[in-house]
């Protein structure tokens, strides 16, 4: 079976990750969003999950005890795969409230009521509003500033379990950054 190489970067050589400036931009043009947008968005900032298992997401799977958000693991080939994942005490507090308040006619308990669809409109106008484009503006290249973020200041495999990844070998290809972090990691290297 042939196996295409990962890789951050498209056929174009353009990065598929948000660099750090970027990541900022994206999350503070998230603070003026309607909660509903705002949350949505900040739990995708925050976890590195997928846009889908954020849409998914229940009131139940919030532990305000244990201060983690436990997503189910959609990538796999079966269901029933779940991770936990620590949030930010701020973002809990504004989860919170929004659960208190949330008036679902959804039995499943389903934090978000809008499309999957309408889910990628929302990333992509703050993405939009944040100026990144191309390959960039999406929620996937959220995922992937995430992880490059991560591997730079946690044990890989803790990086490896918050993506949900089922091998090391695919959490590894985080660690072949560029541009910026490149130059941050070579400059504890350089003499000065």
């Amino acid at each position: 079976m042939y196996k295409t190489k990962l890789s951050l970067h498209d056929a174009n050589g353009q990065r598929k990750y948000l660099n750090e400036a970027e990541l900022r931009r994206f999350l503070a043009c998230t603070k003026n969003k309607p909660v509903h947008i705002r949350l949505f968005c900040q739990l995708l900032f925050y976890t590195g999950a997928r846009i889908s298992e954020i849409h998914n997401l229940s009131v139940d799977r919030l532990d305000f005890a244990n201060k983690t958000v436990v997503l189910e693991t959609l990538k796999k080939r079966r269901r029933g795969v779940f991770r936990e994942i620590p949030l930010p005490d701020f973002l809990l507090e504004d989860l919170e409230t929004y659960t208190q308040n949330l008036q679902t006619s959804d039995p499943s308990g389903r934090l978000w009521n809008f499309s999957l669809r309408t889910a990628s409109r929302y990333v992509k106008t703050i993405m939009d509003e944040a100026q990144i484009d191309c390959v960039r503006g999406s929620s996937k290249s959220l995922r992937h500033g995430y992880a490059v973020n991560a591997v730079q200041k946690v044990p890989i495999t803790l990086v490896k379990k918050w993506l949900g990844h089922c091998n090391l070998e695919t959490t590894a290809i985080y660690l072949d950054i560029i541009g910026s972090e490149e130059r941050v990691i070579a400059k504890t290297v350089w003499v000065m």
